[in-house]
This record gives structure tokens, sequence and C-alpha cells, in this order.
């Protein structure tokens, strides 16, 4: 199932080039007071979500596709973890440009760990990217994100895949610098999610994922995730060591070579296969 949100926050299924407004399913979700939960509720109980869409469904409309604002497909995410310089290729790029490094050491991700960014930075394919600090270079990285679809700890990487809810396309925008990456990367807008939620059932092997990134048509960035240094699995069992993780939770995975500026009035079209298609436009702040 291919689940969006859009518009002013309705919920829908995509069905080819068209959106099935389903946001008369909601009602099966909780209502929650103060204080509000540390995960994101609609992911928490997406079994009971789906059953409840497929009842409703044969009842809703359609809109196509193109005529709506589709939103971050989670929109309560306890947690924005990111996994750096995960692809050899990518490695061996960041050591190479003073651009990129800016005289830091660029160290492997089994030294330096994950790092979060800032929930705030989170938004859709529509609301697209504001650009600040134009007089640095502000870089396109586009990743593979898996969504947890339940709470655990220490979780093995031969369990992991019970934790997954599902995979969507990411931007993880970086302002280069030489601050750390978890405040370079918390800028508004900088993390882009999208353009829906597809759930785990419909990816057969996430270990060997097609992607590729264009801006205003020009290739550049592809890759597959059986390139990563770390795999997803593993990826989950680390970051669990660490934290709990919780319903609704993301895991950029990383970033492959071909890194590079964007502009204000640039358009970036990420791909994913068996995910979809996200074109995200690049403003001034």
């Amino acid at each position: 199932m291919k689940i969006c949100r859009f518009d002013d926050n309705r919920l829908g299924i995509v069905e080819g080039t068209v959106v099935r407004d389903v946001s008369a399913a909601l009602d099966c979700l909780p209502r929650h007071g103060y204080p509000l939960p540390n995960y994101d509720p609609l992911i928490a109980n997406l079994p009971q979500l789906r059953a409840r869409i497929e009842a409703v469904a044969p009842h809703c409309r359609t809109r196509p596709l193109a005529d709506i604002r589709l939103l971050s497909p989670i929109a309560n995410p306890g947690k924005i973890i990111a996994a750096p310089v995960n692809y050899k290729k990518h490695l061996d790029e960041a050591r190479a440009q003073p651009q990129i490094h800016h005289d830091s050491q660029v160290a492997e991700i089994q030294r330096i760990g994950l790092f979060l960014k800032a929930n705030s930075s989170l938004v859709g394919p529509a609301e697209g990217i504001a650009l600040q600090h134009p007089d640095r270079r502000n870089d396109h990285e586009a990743e593979v994100v898996v969504v947890i679809g339940k709470s655990g700890r220490n979780i093995g990487r031969a369990e992991a895949s019970d934790y997954i809810a599902g995979y969507c396309i990411g931007l993880d925008m970086t302002v280069r610098g030489p601050e750390e990456r978890s405040l370079r990367k918390s800028i508004d807008t900088y993390s882009v999610l999208g353009p829906w939620l597809v759930t785990a059932d419909e990816i057969a092997d996430s270990a060997n994922l097609d992607f590729w990134l264009t801006v205003n048509d020009e290739a550049r960035q592809r890759a597959n995730t059986r390139d990563l240094i770390i795999g997803i699995p593993e990826l989950i069992e680390f970051a669990s060591s660490f934290y709990t993780l919780h319903p609704g939770d993301v895991i950029f995975t990383g970033t492959p070579e071909g890194v590079g500026p964007v502009l204000p009035g640039d358009r970036i079209v990420v791909e994913l296969q068996g995910v979809g298609r996200m074109e995200v436009a690049v403003r001034s702040e």
C-alpha cells in the first residue's frame, strides 16, 4: 500500500496516477491528550489503519495525483536518524573535495556512528527546500529512508525487518562548513520526505533497490542499496543499541557519490525503485 498525506492533512492511498482520499479511515486512530506520545500515532496503529482503509476505500473519491500537494508521509517522527558517509564512493568523494570536508577529518561510519536531525527540518516534497546561508555551498543528498513500525531496543539484525513499517525517499540537504553535521543538516526544510510511505510488504528486497537523482534533468547521483557500507538491518541494530526506536522514527540510510550544490530555481527529482518519484523545488528562504 502507498499511503500519503496531502493538502490540509488529508490521508490518501496512491493508485497509479490518482489518489483516493481515505481520510475517513483516520477515525480508527486513538485520540491523545497532553502530554502527547513520543511516537507517530498513525504508524503505531498502521495494521488497524490499513484494515479501516480497505473498508472505506471503495466509497471514497479520487483526485488526480498531479492536483494535490504532497506532505511528509510521516507527520510526527520521534527521531530523524541519519547515517553519514555510508557509501564507499561518497566517503572517497568527501575526503577528496575541500568544499565538502572543510579541513575536517571524514571518518568511516563505523567510527563516527549515526547522527540526529532536528524534527523541525522535516517537510514534504510540495513544501520544497528554502535555502539558507547562500554564501555557502548547499548540497543535495538522495537517500533511501526506512520508517520504524514498532518500538524496540537492542534489535538484532536478523529480526530488524520485523520493525520496518515501510520506505520513503529522502533528501538530506546540507550546508557545507566546519560545524557538526547535525547543525548544518537541521535547517528548516532540509529533511524532505516523500512522496508517500510504501509499506514494507511491497518491497521484496530492500538490499537491492536502485535510486537516482537529477537536478534540472542533469544526472547527479545513482546507486543501489547493495552498495551500503552498513546495510539496513545493521543500521537498525546499530541505532537501537543506543536508543529505543519508536513507531514513526525515520532512518536516512546514507547518500552515494555525486552530491552537489543547488541554487534557487532548481528542480530536484529523486526516483526510488519500488517506491516512486519525488519532485522538489528549490527557492530562497
